[in-house]
């Protein structure tokens, strides 16, 4: 793209406070995107991620340090993920059916004006991963910040917005709200411009969201399960479980929050997850410690503690531990509130049941019908494919991480929205657009 003759400046066109400012802001930039072709969004994409890269560990900090979650070095791998790894314009395919009668292309178009709610869990790569996607299906994107990270996020959007100016001279393709208030998010949920609703935030955002009339994509609440069977590779699904339950210190959605094993191999996985730093908890006066700390008196979880490290939980449960510790794993009751409610901390529930059967009905509960992610580790293709179908989750691993299932170390591409409420599952550029029909009668074939 040539605008030599355009302004060279970069507009401050990321400070918006006012509904309908910011829509009237968007639907003003998406009469101008409309208009470009899809190699002009395939350039915007990799300037943007061409933008934010250097400044990867710069925002990670920058989050930690507002929110108080997880740990640096894994933001900037989730960052990395976001840059590297999120679908573009390649996966809006085009499908044609031809014959005697004419020809139908089936396409994808972009909806217009999406309002994006962001959560705090994983702000900075969920408003990357998910602004590329939008980008690249055509629209323009209002996010709407969670209150705990109103800063990283205006300074991400800052970098983007840079890089689509430098690119194309549009102003407002994205739009990052400075404050986050109920009845700014309710008044552009709602306003008449706002095509669609893509809510990745807390559960009252996302009620909000979906008591809309909009279409809505909607990631909703998740409590992960990892099922290991008396054939599984135990080193193995030790460390993978331990890999994705300590990552980010735990506070993301997709990472275990369950374990449930047959019985006969609980000593040998203890054996092996204490070589991954592991605490593990099984005497009843530090299992009552460790509620009192990281439980409130209703049983929800003390939000205090959320993504901090496993010793700062340790010290808060007046436990002492004189080395460093990567995760705490309790053995419980499966009806435990540490089962039942999501801890969003590196600390992991484990149960234990007779047979694989028991086990797979302990984990069905376990997650509580929530259809988000499950994994499973066997060598019995019967087992696992049992288990899939039973489980009905939006992500489910075999033999792996749950990390694998937004593509770190796996083939999955990239998502931090997912979908597990409204369907979507996984979502990409496909999913923010409208796939649309276009006939032509009087025969069309070569055939």
């Amino acid at each position: 793209m040539n605008y030599k003759n355009s302004p060279t400046k970069t507009p401050d066109h990321d400070m918006f406070n006012e509904a309908e400012q910011a829509v009237r802001a968007s639907r003003e930039a998406y009469e101008t995107y409309s208009d470009l072709t899809l190699n002009a969004r395939r350039e915007i994409f990799t300037a943007i991620c061409n933008k934010i890269a250097p400044h990867v560990a710069t925002i990670a900090e920058k989050e930690l340090e507002e929110t108080g979650f997880g740990n640096v070095n894994d933001k900037i791998i989730k960052l990395v993920l976001a840059l590297s790894k999120t679908p573009g314009v390649e996966y809006l395919t085009t499908e044609v059916i031809t014959g005697d009668s004419g020809m139908t292309l089936y396409e994808y178009s972009p909806y217009g004006v999406i309002c994006a709610i962001h959560p705090s869990t994983n702000p900075s790569a969920t408003l990357i991963n998910n602004v590329l996607g939008m980008l690249a299906a055509g629209n323009v994107v209002i996010n709407i910040p969670h209150p705990r990270c109103i800063g990283v996020s205006m300074y991400v959007t800052k970098l983007i917005n840079e890089a689509i100016f430098e690119t194309c001279r549009i102003e407002n393709l994205v739009i990052t709200l400075s404050k986050s208030a109920k009845s700014i998010a309710d008044e552009i949920i709602n306003h008449p411009d706002v095509s669609l609703i893509v809510a990745t935030g807390g559960r009252s955002m996302n009620k909000r969201a979906l008591q809309s009339s909009k279409r809505v994509i909607a990631a909703g609440k998740a409590n992960p399960v990892a099922i290991v069977d008396e054939t599984a590779d135990i080193a193995k699904a030790a460390k993978d479980i331990v890999d994705g339950a300590t990552f980010d210190h735990n506070s993301m959605c997709i990472t275990e929050k369950n374990i449930v094993l047959v019985d006969e191999i609980l000593p040998d996985f203890v054996k092996e997850i204490k070589k991954q730093n592991v605490y593990y908890v099984e005497k009843e006066q530090e299992i009552f410690q460790l509620a009192k700390a990281t439980l409130k008196q209703n049983l929800t979880m003390n939000r205090t503690l959320q993504g901090k490290s496993a010793n700062e939980i340790l010290t808060s449960a007046n436990i002492t531990c004189n080395r460093k510790i990567n995760l705490i794993v309790v053995k419980v009751f499966k009806e435990h509130p540490f089962v039942t409610e999501e801890m969003l901390m590196p600390l992991v529930p484990l149960v234990t049941e007779k047979t694989f059967e028991e086990a797979l009905e302990t984990a069905l509960f376990m997650e509580q019908g929530l259809r988000h992610t499950a994994i499973i580790h066997s060598q019995s293709i019967p087992r696992m494919n049992k288990a899939a179908k039973i489980m009905q989750t939006s992500i489910f691993i075999k033999n792996g991480s749950s990390l694998a299932g937004i593509g770190l170390n796996g083939e999955d591409k990239t998502s931090f929205t997912i979908a597990n409420i409204s369907g979507e599952g996984v979502t990409s550029a496909r999913d923010f657009a409208r796939k649309r029909s276009c006939t032509m009668t009087d025969g069309f074939s070569i055939r």
